[in-house]
């Protein structure tokens, strides 16, 4: 499968991410060698290995859940740019 620069632009508006034309031909060939390498992968012999997640024997190392007490919330709120009562307030996020 070749890619072409119409892919890239297409990964690049998807990324939200403004590529010039020298840009998406250098961006065009590192990918095609990313793919590359990843169909070198897809034909590497895995039969016999078993499926991991990991490769070391890891488990998560958890702190004990116990409350503690936090920073005042004036000293948290004292450098903020906008606060409303007890909050950080910020621009709409959605509609």
């Amino acid at each position: 499968m070749e890619l072409t620069t119409d892919d890239v632009r297409h990964i690049a508006q998807l990324a939200r991410v403004a590529l010039s034309d020298e840009d998406v031909e250098r961006f065009r060939a590192e990918l095609w060698s990313i793919l590359d390498h990843c169909q070198a992968l897809n034909e590497v012999d895995t039969t016999d290995v078993p499926p991991t997640a990991q490769s070391f024997n890891l488990v998560n190392v958890e702190r004990d859940d116990e409350p503690a007490s936090s920073e005042p919330t004036d000293d948290v709120l004292a450098n903020a740019p906008r606060r409303e009562a007890d909050y950080f307030r910020v621009r709409a996020v959605l509609d």
